[in-house]
């Protein structure tokens, strides 16, 4: 069972990545089944039918997925490709504590069968440009990012897993932050991960941004599964055609060398199980 479950299309701001070349390009690797999940990001970007002006960002428009014309597309592709792959349908939500209510109205008004719960932004501002890290030492920005997400999840429970679960690493200049420092915090975040009946992902594109770790962690993955937790998803978080489908295979061999035995792909927002 090949899936990638983190997929990018023309409907994320970030990505012109057509989705009939997704579904072609993943038929054509030999993948089995895949999940879009184009971004949302409420605080920091609009709905396009908001009534507002969009703004733009390096040429293009800086907005939520358009969710009509999205959730049409997927369904017509389902219909188009479903004998040759199948095709799940999803979001990734970029949370906040003061977002909430808006993702939660967002949820209430579609059918999905996974969501990622992401946190790309505290306060509104944004870990790629700095705007969060500034003013703030590596103690603070690593501690507030934690939690920020473990407010969320105690809030908010309409996801499957929680995705990147470590961002921050990412764009941290100073370098890695020791986990002992940000275990307690991450403890917690993962027992309530599994007292809620969720998951986190696997983040494959930890290899083409060159960590040196896996996303989340190994740290990460190994105190998820010593805590009993067993709800986990790959995905490629792809945005372009030479990301999708990259280091799934990989992951599965790492994921069985912590010591797990099983992955998931989700269906009407349930876990499947699959043997690793």
């Amino acid at each position: 069972m090949l899936a990638d479950y983190h997929v990018h299309t023309e409907f994320s701001d970030d990505s012109v990545y057509p989705m009939e070349d997704v579904i072609e390009d993943a038929i054509k690797m030999g993948l089995d089944e895949i999940c879009f999940t184009d971004h949302v990001d409420y605080g920091i970007k609009l709905d396009w039918d908001c009534g507002k002006e969009i703004p733009y960002r390096d040429g293009e428009p800086f907005a939520n997925v358009d969710y009509p014309k999205y959730m049409e597309k997927i369904d017509r592709m389902k219909q188009q490709y479903g004998d040759r792959i199948k095709i799940r349908t999803g979001l990734e939500f970029g949370i906040q504590t003061h977002t909430i209510p808006e993702f939660q109205a967002l949820y209430d008004r579609y059918t999905y069968d996974f969501i990622i719960l992401s946190i790309h932004q505290v306060e509104d501002k944004e870990f790629w440009t700095q705007d969060f890290q500034r003013g703030r030492t590596q103690k603070e920005y690593n501690k507030r990012y934690y939690e920020e997400m473990l407010e969320v999840i105690k809030r908010y429970k309409n996801y499957s897993v929680l995705g990147h679960m470590d961002l921050i690493v990412r764009y941290d200049e100073a370098g890695v932050y020791p986990f002992e420092k940000i275990k307690p915090m991450v403890e917690e975040i993962l027992k309530q991960v599994i007292a809620d009946g969720k998951g986190i992902e696997v983040n494959t594109s930890s290899h083409r941004y060159g960590l040196t770790d896996t996303m989340p962690s190994k740290h990460i993955l190994k105190l998820y599964r010593e805590l009993g937790g067993e709800i986990i998803t790959i995905g490629s978080d792809s945005h372009r055609p030479e990301h999708l489908g990259a280091y799934i295979e990989e992951t599965k061999e790492m994921l069985k060398e912590l010591g797990y035995q099983k992955f998931c792909t989700f269906e009407n927002m349930k876990p499947v199980f699959h043997k690793l």
